[in-house]
């Protein structure tokens, strides 16, 4: 089929682009060899589109569009360079037709992971890097989010995030970092910064922090994709068993989690007859294995996949076991401290145990640096005070959460919230 001129193709374009590029940046990287160049093809990949679909329309395939113009570039990259021969042969590919195929080593080496995005992963985990630099780097290049996306997720300013970015690809350039999934006691360093971009990933497609659309399919399902990866891949590991488990069980809500018109639909509201029960005996057995490697206490993942089974155990909201909940989220905040996870702690309490003293865990952090523009901070203290009768202070509560959110879905959510608190 002919591609058809659109009459105002950008918004498709960017849509493609948001759920494309991070393949399209990770197979010009194995390329390439440099995620900041590979970064920068597939932005001229998008140029290529802005300039070329109003006119010619938008291709039966974008996707396919994109990584072949952007595979394109880094093929005239690599002719211009001094080393242009050394690089065809180690692609080993046609010009014009076919993609890169894998490297001699990972043809024949069991342990290796054939995964461009999973290469890109470890790569933008690399040591050399700051905790925060893998994640946000990762965060930009694997998710496809942009720098105020990034700095929701970490509750920070922009201009920090901009700077880890920039510092990070340059960084990664200069000290040569390989383009591959390592192995031995680099891969176990790197694990645990590969799990928590995983998790932020999929959190970023579970609940985008910004634009129109409260779910983003698409991002969920590669974090989903890549942790099962790692749990083949790495079978004594409790934690990736954990963070697999996790995402198996908060994956099975997608379809109960919006309304006929994207809007979000609450824990306590959702249709369970809805959630997807393969995804749940999924979420089990990874759990079970998470347990059957533990050789002390359980980590953050395997706790926080413990209290998504409680939901996905409990078949209507009244079932649920807040009680263990409350209990698993003190053992959480234990292990990993964290003013959100207080947060979370709060809501199960005052389930188990009421609203007042939910209230005063909320309000003992309330003043936490990294909670001043959080806006379920907001919403969930609305919340309490709603339940407590204190419904004039419970407004401006939701009001609040609602200014704070750059969620289209949330913000009219909470502004409903707050017009039906009388």
């Amino acid at each position: 089929m002919t591609p058809q001129p659109t009459a105002d193709p950008r918004g498709a374009i960017e849509t493609v682009f948001r759920i494309e590029s991070p393949r399209v940046i990770a197979a010009v990287a194995r390329m390439v060899r440099d995620v900041g160049i590979a970064e920068e093809l597939a932005q001229d990949a998008l140029v290529a589109a802005l300039e070329q679909w109003p006119r010619d329309g938008v291709p039966d395939n974008p996707g396919a569009w994109l990584m072949t113009t952007a595979r394109h570039r880094a093929v005239d990259l690599i002719r211009r360079r001094e080393n242009y021969a050394r690089k065809l042969q180690e692609i080993g590919r046609d010009l014009e037709t076919t993609a890169p195929p894998q490297e001699p080593s990972a043809l024949h080496d069991p342990d290796d992971i054939d995964d461009d995005l999973l290469r890109l992963v470890f790569t933008t985990c690399h040591p050399v890097l700051s905790p925060e630099a893998r994640i946000a780097l990762t965060l930009r290049l694997l998710g496809g989010l942009t720098t105020p996306e990034i700095a929701r997720a970490f509750l920070v300013p922009e201009p920090t995030v901009a700077q880890r970015i920039v510092r990070a690809k340059r960084t990664l350039a200069a000290k040569n970092v390989a383009f591959e999934v390592p192995y031995g006691p680099d891969r176990e360093a790197r694990l645990g910064s590969v799990l928590d971009v995983i998790y932020l990933i999929f959190n970023e497609g579970y609940a985008a922090t910004a634009g129109d659309d409260w779910l983003r399919p698409a991002l969920c399902e590669d974090a989903l994709r890549l942790a099962r990866v790692l749990s083949a891949l790495m079978p004594k590991e409790p934690e990736v068993h954990g963070l697999t488990a996790l995402l198996e069980f908060q994956a099975s809500r997608a379809a109960a989690r919006t309304g006929p018109s994207g809007e979000p639909i609450l824990l306590k509201d959702q249709d369970r007859r809805r959630w997807n029960r393969m995804l749940i005996a999924r979420g089990i057995r990874a759990l079970g294995r998470a347990d059957a490697t533990f050789t002390g206490a359980p980590g953050p993942y395997a706790l926080q996949a413990a209290i998504a089974a409680c939901h996905a155990h409990a078949y209507t909201y009244e079932d649920t076991d807040w009680t263990t909940i409350a209990t698993l989220y003190g053992l959480l905040s234990a292990r990993a401290p964290s003013p959100v996870v207080e947060l979370n702690r709060a809501v199960a309490v005052s389930m188990a145990e009421g609203p007042e003293p939910a209230l005063a865990i909320v309000d003992a952090i309330a003043s936490e640096p990294a909670l001043r523009d959080y806006h379920l901070l907001p919403s969930v203290r609305g919340d309490l005070l709603a339940r407590l009768g204190r419904t004039a202070q419970a407004r401006a509560e939701f009001t609040r959460a609602a200014e704070l959110t750059r969620n289209e879905r949330e913000r009219e959510m909470l502004l409903r919230r707050a017009s039906e608190t009388q």
